[in-house]
């Protein structure tokens, strides 16, 4: 395998080995890519139980969810510089055994303290996604490529979505420490068919590895998302929100002087501030905003008791394979995606998929009454998302050296995990902000989902904006 050679032209590509069998490769990847999406949500059905079974009192046991969505925010762009320096292979097989570690720390956990541990390590895995999307790059045939990438973006939404209603079945079938017993099994799967399937890429970008830089990020990274995410229990005006939130505005700058006078940083500023990557990278916040908005209001809607007149009364299993169809969805329109951006380009797919994320909303806003309007809904929103994630990876791998397509990725997946958490943050608030009491259980008012609806659409908008504002393709 040889690559051309201006290492800096953005339009470089690998020359795929004879022996690669694209679709093999695709159906492994896509593989790895649902079973890390998982993690994300595997504990969800259990969460209400964890403060009785594990003897911690609610605000603590939330930690099996943060701490998982930090690890994953900092360890992506680390593991797509990795991938670059050392092989994004190995990186991806690195990856998943932290998914099986992790599983089995989980599955032997007896106290909250060594959970949050295994959750960490799984929560660490999430960037097999963006290395896969590199890998797909490095070894398939160019004209295999954007179809190839835009199905596995969609892995993130999809192993989310199909995630719930499994986790919530085997939750109310057995004890829930076989959730991790099979989420051990699945990363040993996918680690033997990525050894034994997946060619290794040559394409490399040596160096030192710049570990300051990689605990700079760490520290920023954390002293921003902690009290976003904590924040709803902490309290906004609490010395520790406002501290933690200003340091993060200090480290950061620090990072990005130190980044900036390094020659081979772990973060690469002056090309991630070129309009294309800057532009994408604001969409994949808005995105992944308004994405993390269904996915915390809808199941809900479903599953809050009818006496609140407008729930539904569902269980968690029952609401969860209400709302898997948007992410079948999600991955159907993959390939819809990939012709999409061949024909009109990724900016035109993302644009498309802004709207339609924000039509989706607009359904939920004004048809909540049915479960088979909600259905509907996250249908409609799925599809959106699913469009928008399959865009942003074309327009991330046409802006830069493929020898930096791993930690670009990488960046671009953590726009997107700001973008959720963030949504996270602000939807809890809002459900919050108007409540009522059944059964001695409170509950937001149908009003604060509207509301969480209407702030969705303008991240759809924003999304829209943004692709607006990414310079156009010249004309071959």
């Amino acid at each position: 395998m040889s690559v051309h050679a201006d290492p800096l032209n953005a339009g470089t590509h690998a020359d795929p080995a004879p022996t690669v069998k694209p679709r093999l490769i695709l159906t492994v990847l896509g593989l790895c890519g649902i079973v890390v999406a998982l993690m994300q949500t595997l504990v969800v059905p259990i969460i209400p139980q964890l403060p009785s079974l594990l003897d911690a009192s609610p605000s603590d046991t939330s930690w099996a969810i943060t701490a998982t969505l930090l690890a994953a925010a900092v360890i992506t762009p680390i593991s797509g510089r990795l991938g670059d320096m050392f092989g994004k292979k190995l990186m991806i097989l690195a990856s998943l055994g932290l998914v099986v570690i992790g599983s089995v720390i989980c599955a032997l956990a007896p106290s909250l303290i060594v959970l949050v541990i295994g959750r960490v390590l799984q929560g660490a895995s999430v960037g097999a996604i963006p290395l896969g999307i590199a890998i797909l790059r490095d070894v398939l045939p160019p004209k295999k490529v954007g179809g190839a990438m835009a199905v596995m973006s969609a892995t993130l939404g999809v192993g989310g979505a199909i995630g719930l209603p499994v986790a919530a079945i085997i939750a109310q079938t057995a004890d829930w420490h076989y959730l991790f017993v099979v989420s051990a099994i699945l990363g040993i799967i996918c680690m033997l068919s990525v050894y034994f399937v997946i060619p290794e890429s040559t394409v490399r970008r040596p160096g030192r590895f710049d570990f300051i830089g990689a605990l700079g990020l760490a520290a920023g990274l954390i002293a921003l998302l902690l009290p976003i995410t904590k924040g709803g229990t902490w309290g906004w005006s609490d010395p520790k929100t406002l501290g933690l939130l200003a340091a993060s505005v200090v480290i950061f700058v620090i990072w990005g002087l130190w980044e900036l006078r390094l020659d081979a940083p772990l973060v690469n500023l002056r090309i991630a501030a070129r309009k294309q990557i800057l532009f994408t990278n604001l969409a994949s916040i808005s995105v992944g905003f308004a994405m993390y908005g269904n996915s915390l209001s809808f199941p809900q809607l479903l599953m809050a008791p009818k006496e609140t007149g407008y729930g539904m009364g569902l269980s968690m299993v029952a609401a969860g394979l209400a709302l898997a169809p948007g992410g079948l969805v999600m991955m159907a329109l993959s390939p819809v995606s990939a012709r999409l951006s061949m024909w009109k380009g990724p900016r035109i797919t993302l644009t498309v998929g802004g709207f339609i994320v924000g039509l989706g909303y607009a359904v939920a806003y004004f048809a909540t009454s049915t479960v088979w309007q909600i259905v509907l809904a996250g249908m409609i929103i799925g599809a959106g998302v699913g469009l928008t994630f399959s865009s942003m990876p074309a327009l991330i791998m046409g802006a830069v050296p493929i020898t930096e397509s791993a930690a670009a990725n990488g960046l671009n997946s953590l726009m997107r995990s700001i973008g959720t958490s963030s949504s996270a943050a602000v939807v809890s608030v809002v459900l919050a902000g108007a409540t009522i009491v059944v059964h001695d259980r409170i509950f937001p008012t149908l009003d604060m989902f509207r509301a969480t609806f209407l702030i969705s659409i303008i991240a759809a908008g924003a999304t829209m904006l943004f692709a607006w504002l990414i310079p156009k393709r010249k004309a071959a």
